[in-house]
């Protein structure tokens, strides 16, 4: 059903029907829970409350009455902020870099608007003007102007290419302080003289004749401006007429932060600082609040630019809490915190809080009961009072009248959104005006969960935004001198602004998919799980489900021998003493793993038999003598693709005994495994494990992500039967861990391990006892070096430990470690990037080149063996065609429904590729080629899933892939994945591509590049060569196939530049975490990312951002299934379809995830906020926005892709639209149009194949998921069942055993 917009001035239309939402992840209370509730919290209040603090969550604060107010908290002395220490990250420091004169803007955008988005706004104490921000710049509504009642011309006082926003004014109203990302790009608060709004227009003379610096400057503009798009470094005098037509010429900064953002600064009623909300991010992304306090230089200080200000300054005012159990080390971790902070009087202050989520943010909360509550604290004795609670509807953006009597706060009402009103003397609250737009407290929200507002001087109003609109709402004093609404109702206040916005080029990229996919091979690039054996002459890995071994200096490598060719290998590993010999295992998606020894030197192979069915990796063998040896191997539980269901126990360390084959056997045999059994150990099986053995088979080495450390065996078991353990080093943060032990020593000789996509070097003589190795400057480990340009992984020493090796993509890289003291003062001197200016000179490396065969190639094979098999007499030519014929064609090829429409349509395809399009009257074919009828039913192009995220990458066995088949089953045949891994993600696209698992072809960017603070992924990009290397990392593992990165939630612009830059320079697209933060997201389409992913955190655009998004080239993922500002649609189709009992998911998704969205609770439809973002991508659409279907991989996979494209035709799209979001649009976004995205001759043969009783333009479009027929690149499945219609028909494969039932 098409829904309207909700929350906008008139009031939210009624809604005719309440839909459900699932709990499986996120609770929401049943109506019996509620009432149980409401008794216990009655119980319970009157006997703790005056010892609780309002900071500890507790399982009554969705139902606290107004009686919560009364309650007083006492903020602890011993304060956990001032005992921790912000000291780990950034890692480096940033490296000079000004937003607006290093990345060029050659493209200009003027427009002029009427309505805004998300207007926050001051009015000035004395003048009554209005100063608001929009788009990143500050406009000005003289208040004269506005007395007139006719529309105000805006009046720009701050513009360019920084991002300015909250505006507020001093108490006397001469000064303006507000937030902007200027120069190094991290937001902070500055402050210039306020002028007024004539004289501080930066557009016209008018009201500054006379100002012949500002004339000078708008004179040169367009010429000054021409000089940095072509990279003339700009001079004193031209940054001088720049900051003038800006108008931050007289601009001071407040606060110099680097890393942290500050926002939505207050001035103290002194006029002498402010106090604003400083974030800070944990290991996620998003920013927990604190107060901080900062001076602010007087109109005296400003006129001679006295102030300087140090990076970190300030005065922490109120920092977060703990919740019960914590330590302070835990601190940084405490994901909520206080915001939203102003002054009530010299020494209190009034904020806002969500109350609901006790340590870490929480998606899709219930809204109607409340999530922000609003308190007070009295900063002299740290007391801390609620003053208005969460419950009902949650209380946020608190303000306060100019007298101090009333306080202003949001909150959700039913189906509206209601200004209220608090009298702090009576403690009365009234409720003003429901017209307002809904709050955003469901979401992270640093541009404030509504916009700021303001009483006017006189107090008789408030001025605020609502609907795209600043409003004035008239107040009138009751007879208890309480301020309540006026019987004069709410007006708008016209305006007219003119936006000018400079932009970037939008990052254009792709690949030939075509080329890529119809030569007769593709390489695998991304290698791993590296073997070395005694002196570093040769090493084995696995590329993409097949062991290989590498000759060091040899250009062809060559593939392990095996017992079954089509079966994926894993885990090699030389065999001490028996140079020839090699060990790995096997994966059989029904028997699961078996070991195998190959002979190198005479190919043959070898199965080790006798262990139980399990799931089984990293086999070695001991280093003994003679061919009695020891097996070691790891038994690792079920997993998320090979299932939970069959041999899941005994997890862990196991030991056996075999022998060694006959080194001159000429036929395979079979080595039984003798007396196997389990070691206790503290191996994590969940982990890389890199195992071998010492002093024979006395001592195993394991060695894992941040830790190596040696079993003695030798030593005897205690009376527990477990042996001793022994660590050779440790890493604070290391993603890989490797040390070489010093012989008959249980201590390391040297240390490797991998540090935020580093490989580094330390010598275990530097090595403490306990001390844990780290990268960070100024906390190194001492005498560290950096061995890698770009990054590596698979770090591995020869067993003598005279050489290293590591991979990136398929460059194998290798050092003698002797070689390093020729760098040893460069290291020294290196506190930065430890010496790799020099160590990249002895770094020696080698491409290693490994091929497969291509989906096509094979394709013609299978298709001429099979017209071989069953018609001798078809000629070899026509043996890859495949016709489709009586079909309805709609193309997608013009963007034209009516172009696109070829009713009674054939389609041939040839070897994968769409040989031509028309109709059967206009149509040649070959004799015997295979020809299906499509009963005229709809043929339309392979959908893509812009937006896919799954697990199965991660996993560790090499098995055929549910995910896959599924995402293949519901239609879609290209994915691309905003989040993988560097290496795992490229080798599952490989495996696929190669034909061990069927599936849509993959992109990925990989890792993503991220700004928070977890260990293994975090960057900081503080120089452009980090960006380069960044990128390089990605571009290494995928080759042509790695087209995309992904910038998440980096809180430096200059960092995020350096990114497009390096982007630029290797064709690569950008695809950006929303990520909630509204001010960021308008930064990504002004920079020209190539999308934003995620919808923007304000569903409702109005004509400021809508233009900028539609004109910019930045396409749209909006990904309603995990919608920001409300409920997730996910949940809307987990409550509405009985997705347990769906046969065609039951056939191919593990049943446990089914059974996990079978329960749901009821929520409004007002709560799903996608409808109003569907409604605003609709809107750009049509203003020529290129838009996507991204299901983001939530569950069930597949099904969701189709729920998707049904929430984007909700806003008003027709179903050709929504399809071409599915299919062209995606293409050309993803720069892969000329290859796929539309049924175009010369285009790879993905399409869709409907029943003739789905109507996909007129019927709903929920149609979209009854296929009929699915097929990539030509080979063609039933959608139903998977199973092969051409060339192999007939053929399915077998998937391990991932349910029960």
């Amino acid at each position: 059903m098409p829904f309207k917009h909700y929350n906008d001035s008139s009031g939210a239309d009624k809604l005719p029907l309440s839909l459900i939402a699932n709990g499986r992840r996120r609770t929401h209370h049943t109506q019996w829970s509620i009432v149980f509730l409401r008794v216990f919290s009655t119980l319970v209040l009157c006997s703790i409350a005056l010892t609780l603090s309002i900071f500890l969550p507790t399982p009554w604060s969705t139902l606290r009455s107004n009686s919560f107010s009364s309650k007083v908290s006492f903020q602890k002395a011993n304060d956990p902020a001032s005992d921790w220490r912000d000291d780990i990250w950034p890692l480096r420091p940033q490296t000079p870099w000004d937003i607006s004169t290093d990345f060029p803007y050659p493209r200009v955008l003027e427009y002029d608007v009427s309505e805004g988005t998300w207007l926050r706004l001051d009015v000035h104490p004395k003048s009554g003007d209005i100063v608001f921000d929009m788009v990143g710049d500050l406009y000005c509504l003289p208040a004269a102007d506005v007395a007139k009642g006719s529309v105000t011309r805006a009046r720009p006082i701050l513009l360019g290419i920084p991002f300015d926003t909250d505006p507020h004014f001093s108490p006397d109203g001469d000064r303006l302080v507000f937030r902007s990302d200027a120069e190094l790009g991290v937001e902070n608060i500055w402050v210039m003289p306020w002028k007024g709004c004539g004289a501080m227009d930066v557009r016209s003379l008018e009201d500054r004749s006379g100002d012949v610096f500002l004339e000078e400057a708008l004179k040169s503009k367009k010429f000054e401006e021409r000089l940095l798009i072509e990279g003339v470094k700009e001079t004193d005098q031209r940054r001088y007429n720049r900051l003038i037509r800006e108008g931050r010429h007289e601009a001071q900064r407040v606060t110099n932060e680097t890393y942290r953002w500050v926002s939505d600064a207050r001035f103290h009623p002194s006029g002498s600082k402010v106090i604003a909300t400083k974030w800070y991010t944990s290991s996620r992304s998003l920013g927990a609040g604190e107060g901080w306090e900062y001076p602010v230089p007087s109109l005296e200080d400003l006129g001679e630019r006295r102030t300087q200000v140090n990076a970190g300054e300030g005065n922490r005012v109120l920092g977060r809490t703990l919740p019960p159990g914590w330590s302070v080390e835990e601190y940084g971790d405490q994901q909520i915190g206080p915001e939203q902070f102003i002054w009530n009087g010299p020494d209190s202050i009034i904020f806002s809080k969500n109350v609901r989520d006790a340590n870490a943010f929480e998606y899709s909360k219930d809204v109607h009961s409340g999530i922000y509550s609003i308190f007070h604290r009295n900063l002299t004795t740290n007391s801390t009072k609620p003053l208005v609670g969460a419950f009902p509807g949650g209380a946020s953006r608190p303000e306060l009248s100019r007298d101090g009597r009333t306080l202003a706060f949001v909150r959700r009402v039913r189906d509206k959104e209601a200004l209220v009103l608090k009298d702090l003397q009576t403690g009365s609250l009234h409720h003003i005006w429901h017209g307002l737009t809904y709050d955003l407290s469901t979401v992270s929200a640093p541009m404030g969960t509504y916009p700021s507002y303001a009483f006017t001087p006189s107090d008789d109003a408030v001025i605020i935004w609502a609907a795209g609109q600043i409003y004035s709402v008239p107040l009138s004093t009751n007879k208890y001198g309480e301020r309540v609404a006026s019987s004069t109702p709410p007006s708008p206040i016209r305006f007219i602004a003119h936006i000018e916005q400079r932009i970037a080029e939008t990052l254009r990229g792709g690949v030939d998919v075509l080329k890529l996919e119809t030569q007769d091979t593709q390489r695998v690039r991304a290698l791993k799980e590296m073997r070395v054996d005694n002196h570093g002459e040769r090493v084995v890995f696995q590329a993409a489900g097949v062991s290989y071994l590498q000759k060091i200096g040899e250009k062809v490598a060559s593939k392990v021998p095996v017992l079954h060719e089509r079966a994926p290998y894993y885990s090699p590993s030389f065999v001490h003493g028996a140079d020839n010999l090699v060990i790995h295992a096997r994966w059989s998606d029904i028997n699961f793993s078996s070991f195998e020894i190959s002979n190198l030197q005479s190919g043959i192979s070898h199965e080790i038999v006798g262990t139980p069915l399990g799931r089984y990796f990293s086999p070695i063998l001991c280093e003994c003598d003679g061919p009695g040896r020891q097996i070691a191997f790891v038994k690792s539980g079920g997993d998320h693709m090979t299932g939970d269901v069959i041999a899941t126990a005994g997890v862990g360390l196991y030991i056996g005994d075999i022998n060694l084959p006959e080194n001159d056997a000429k036929v395979s045999t079979q080595i039984k495994i003798r007396n196997l059994r389990f070691v206790p150990s503290d191996i994590d099986s969940d982990d890389r494990v890199n195992m071998r053995f010492l002093e024979k088979n006395k001592k195993l080495l394991v060695q894992q992500s941040s830790r190596a450390f040696v079993i003695d065996f030798g030593a005897g078991p205690n009376e527990l039967g477990e042996y001793q353990h022994l660590t050779l080093a440790s890493g604070r943060m290391s993603s890989e861990m490797v040390a070489s032990p010093l012989s008959g020593n249980v201590k390391a000789e040297n240390v490797a391990f991998v540090d935020f996509f580093h490989v580094y070097f330390a010598p275990g003589a530097h090595l403490k006892e306990g001390e844990t190795v780290w990268s960070r400057p100024g906390n190194a480990t001492r005498s560290l070096a950096r061995l890698s340009l770009d990054g590596g992984h698979d770090v591995t020493f020869s067993r003598d430990g005279k050489k290293l090796f590591w991979f990136l993509g398929p460059f194998l890289h290798s050092l003698e470690v002797s070689r390093l003291h020729h760098c040893a003062s460069t290291i020294v001197g290196d506190p930065l990037t430890f010496g790799i200016s020099c160590v990249k000179s002895l770094v020696q490396y080698q491409e290693v080149v490994i091929e497969h065969s291509t989906d096509i190639a094979r394709l013609k094979r299978d298709a001429a063996a099979a017209s071989h098999e069953h018609k001798e007499w078809l000629h070899a030519q026509a043996s890859d065609v495949v016709v489709i014929y009586n079909a309805t064609l709609l193309t997608m090829a013009t963007g034209d429904p009516a172009r696109d429409l070829i009713p009674g349509g054939m389609l041939v395809v040839r070897g994968g590729v769409i040989d031509s399009i028309g109709t059967l009257d206009n149509t040649i074919l070959s004799t015997g080629v295979t020809a299906i009828n499509a009963h005229r039913g709809y043929v339309i192009p392979g959908f893509i899933d812009v937006h896919a995220h799954w697990e199965g990458f991660a996993g560790r066995y090499p098995a055929k892939s549910w995910e896959m088949e599924t995402f293949l089953a519901y239609g879609v045949t290209t994915l691309h994945n905003p989040s993988a891994d560097n290496v795992d993600g490229f080798v599952e696209r490989s495996r696929v591509e190669s034909g061990q698992l069927i599936g849509p072809r993959i992109f990925t960017v990989g890792d993503i590049i991220y700004g928070a603070g977890a260990a293994g992924i975090h960057q900081d990009i503080v120089d452009q060569a980090e960006a380069y290397s960044a990128l390089v990392r990605i571009k290494a593992e995928g080759g042509p196939a790695s087209i995309s990165y992904k910038n998440y939630n980096i809180p430096s612009r200059a960092s995020r530049q350096r990114l497009l830059i390096a982007a630029q320079n290797l064709t690569m697209l950008c695809v950006p975490e929303g990520g909630m933060n509204y001010d960021w997201d308008l930064t990504y389409i002004i920079d020209g990312m190539t999308t934003v992913e995620h919808a923007l955190p304000v569903p409702i655009l109005y004509e400021d951002v809508l233009t900028l998004y539609a004109l910019s080239g930045t396409g749209s993922t909006p990904t309603h299934i995990v919608n920001y500002g409300g409920a997730f649609g996910e949940q809307l189709v987990w409550a509405t379809q009985d997705l347990p009992n769906d046969p065609k998911l039951r056939r191919f998704t593990r049943h446990d995830i089914l059974q996990g969205l079978t329960e749901s609770s009821a929520r409004p439809a007002n709560s799903y906020a996608l409808f109003n973002t569907s409604t605003s991508v609709a809107k750009m659409v049509e203003m020529g926005l290129l838009a996507h279907i991204g299901a983001h991989g939530e569950p069930p996979l597949g099904l969701n892709y189709h729920a998707e494209m049904t929430f984007t035709q909700q806003g008003g799209l027709s179903n050709y639209e929504v399809l071409r979001a599915a299919t062209s649009s995606a293409a050309k976004t993803l720069g892969m149009f000329p290859s796929l995205g539309s049924l175009s001759r010369g285009k790879l043969a993905d399409f869709l194949v409907y029943p003739p009783d789905v109507d996909l333009l007129h019927d709903s479009i929920t149609t979209t998921r009854d296929l009929r027929l699915v097929a990539r690149g030509g080979r063609i499945w039933d959608a139903s069942t998977m199973e092969e219609v051409w060339p192999v028909k007939g053929n399915k494969q077998i998937v391990p055993p991932i349910n029960p039932d």
